[in-house]
């Protein structure tokens, strides 16, 4: 467990990004599903309790990856399990409260870029997070899984916690025990420990390299994890290019894919920093797509009798676009 002392690393870097003058303010939007009753249909949908309700966000795209947003609920149409569902409810730019859990790879290959996903962090935070309605939580990951920041809508324990993520200590990396990035153990304990229990929408941005070295659990776990908790997990690539590349993960896959797939099977998307898109251009693509998705409501047609994964599949009359969305969901009995 980490010491609350911070290093005289951390007390420059502290100092270096508050200097940047960047606040957390309380406006935005945010993603994720739930399960409740709704009472109110089409454009405008009010959660209560009671009637088990599957909620399904998707996000439209046309060939050329614009944002499609002048969708009715007439023009999709859905079914589980291959069986045709009636789509109850549906609305555009849903205005749910959101959780969100920022996913911080604090190991060793992220040194360089650590000071640059704090500042867009906390930039994102500032167009997206609204104090009155949100909470976010910071969970960081390496040799270990921390939960530096629980469930919160104060933007004065955020300011104050996130210039603390950071690499591990010299005596840290001495005592280190087993592997050095546990990025599959971080999903399942947000996913287990801080989101199953949450309402409304629910996303977690996870910011790493990609690396998996040294989780008990494995990438099926950590993705169905994410899935029973009806959370989304939106992926940014960032790695140190001087760094070496991070270790084969589950089923040889390597960095980019292991985040790819943590992203195509929650139905959130994958980013990756380059020249050309920096992580601020990134996190800009989140909010958009945040602020553009269709949430579409559902009852099923078969009594949750035993808890089973269910398979989705959502289509539209136009077969011109492209459509972003979690294939499977956690029906509980």
């Amino acid at each position: 467990m980490r010491t609350s002392a911070p290093t005289n690393r951390t007390h420059r870097s502290r100092r270096q990004f508050l200097a940047s003058g960047v606040s957390v303010l309380g406006v935005g939007l945010g993603a994720g599903a739930c399960a409740g009753s709704l009472a109110r249909a089409q454009d405008e949908a009010t959660f209560t309790t009671g009637v088990k309700v599957v909620n399904v966000l998707a996000t439209v795209r046309t060939r050329k990856n614009e944002i499609v947003r002048d969708l009715t609920k007439d023009d999709f149409t859905l079914t589980e399990n291959g069986r045709p569902q009636v789509i109850r409810y549906f609305s555009k730019e849903t205005d749910l409260p959101l959780t969100v859990g920022l996913m911080v790879d604090t190991s060793m290959s992220q040194q360089k870029v650590l000071e640059s996903e704090r500042t867009a962090s906390f930039r994102f935070l500032d167009q997206v997070l609204r104090e009155s309605k949100d909470k976010l939580f910071v969970m960081q990951f390496d040799m270990a899984v921390q939960l530096r920041q629980p469930l919160t809508s104060s933007r004065k324990d955020l300011e104050e916690v996130l210039p603390y993520v950071d690499t591990p200590t010299r005596r840290e990396l001495s005592m280190q025990d087993g592997g050095g990035t546990r990025l599959y153990d971080a999903i399942v304990e947000a996913s287990s420990k801080v989101l199953k229990d949450q309402k409304n929408r629910k996303a977690m941005i996870v910011l790493s390299d990609g690396g998996e070295n040294g989780s008990s659990a494995t990438l099926t776990d950590a993705i169905e994890a994410a899935q029973r908790a009806d959370t989304l997990i939106y992926s940014i690539l960032f790695s140190d290019s001087s760094y070496p590349a991070p270790p084969f993960g589950f089923g040889g896959l390597d960095g980019k894919e292991i985040l790819l797939r943590l992203s195509k099977e929650t139905g959130a998307s994958f980013y990756q920093v380059s020249k050309k898109q920096g992580i601020e251009q990134i996190y800009q693509a989140i909010e958009d797509e945040l602020r553009s998705q269709y949430n579409l409501g559902f009852i099923s047609d078969r009594p949750n009798e035993i808890s089973e994964f269910r398979t989705l599949k959502l289509s539209t009359k136009r077969k011109d676009l492209a459509l972003q969305y979690r294939e499977r969901y956690w029906a509980k009995a």
